[in-house]
């Protein structure tokens, strides 16, 4: 099997969940806890997950978050040799859910993602790696020099936006090389092309050289973009327990997919399946995440309509 580079976020997550309906500005009964996370670092652990051998390039922090990121990462197989210890302190991801596990608000402190820098990211290991996974936490530099990089040998990059305030750095990073799969939400794809219309922005993405836009829409499942087809996969219905690490699964399980060799329609609904399997559990990273598990929900990915599933996961 193939490998995989991931470079991108690392951070603990903060969750704090109501036990009843969320009143906004005063203080809610619920129950908190916390996670080791960060989209990079998130995909990074699920490929690990799948037996996919992957390395991450990330920063951790002098601090026991630090510590937890890397003892949790190693745990999931993931190699963080060519992660990096900084003097400052790791990042975090301070959500606060409803009752129904949605979203009502968050904070994300990714000061060391972005204190990263080209030289963190050897050319070597771009080259050696089958397939290159970029988050938008990273500063410019680095989107730019990863994206540089493997295009000049041939190395297909996957990468996710992250959050609409962080589009404009994946606009720039386009420029520095053709991108195999960019995989905005509705809004950040807005952010990214100024264009309101979904297939006019998807347009705009493909002219400058991403090959695959994987628009992903939470409740309405998502749907794939190349420039020849436009395949919409369904969303699999779901009690909700978190909805946390939904895209980061989705990205690592097409990921997994390709690397199988199933064309790009096949491993996106593979990622609809892992991101039923995790948006159904408490972890932000599943622990029992399996090809066997996927494989036992595609079925239900294939035969579902659009009917909403689970709320428009945030990061």
């Amino acid at each position: 099997m193939g490998n995989v580079l991931v470079v991108g976020g690392a951070n603990v997550d903060i969750v704090a969940q109501s036990t009843a309906a969320f009143t906004p500005g005063t203080s809610n009964p619920g129950r908190a806890y916390s996670s080791a996370g960060g989209v990079g670092r998130n995909i990074a652990a699920n490929l690990g997950r799948l037996g996919v051998p992957t390395t991450l390039v990330a920063a951790f922090g002098n601090d026991t978050f630090g510590q937890r990121l890397r003892a949790e990462t190693a745990a999931a197989r993931v190699d963080l040799t060519r992660s990096v210890d900084l003097e400052m302190p790791s990042g975090s991801y301070l959500a606060m859910l409803d009752v129904d596990g949605e979203l009502v608000g968050a904070v994300s402190d990714m000061a060391a993602a972005e204190s990263l820098r080209a030289e963190h990211v050897p050319a070597d290991v771009i080259t050696a790696a089958s397939y290159v996974v970029l988050d938008a936490n990273l500063c410019v530099d680095v989107l730019e020099h990863v994206c540089r990089t493997a295009a000049a040998a041939g190395v297909p990059v996957v990468m996710d936006p992250v959050s609409v305030p962080k589009a404009d750095r994946v606009a720039k990073a386009l420029r520095a090389g053709p991108v195999h799969t960019l995989t905005p939400t509705r809004t950040e794809l807005i952010a990214l092309t100024g264009e309101d219309d979904l297939e006019a922005g998807v347009a705009a993405l493909h002219a400058l050289g991403v090959g695959r836009v994987w628009v992903r829409e939470g409740a309405n499942g998502s749907t794939l973009f190349t420039p020849t087809s436009i395949t919409q996969i369904a969303a699999v219905a779901a009690e909700v327990q978190n909805v946390t690490g939904a895209g980061d699964s989705m990205a690592a399980a097409y990921v997994h997919a390709l690397i199988a060799g199933h064309d790009e329609v096949t491993a996106a609904r593979h990622g609809a399946a892992a991101a039923y399997l995790t948006i159904t559990s408490e972890h932000t990273v599943r622990p029992d995440l399996s090809s066997a598990l996927i494989d036992g929900i595609l079925p239900d990915v294939l035969t579902r309509d659009l009917t909403p599933a689970h709320p428009k996961e945030q990061r």
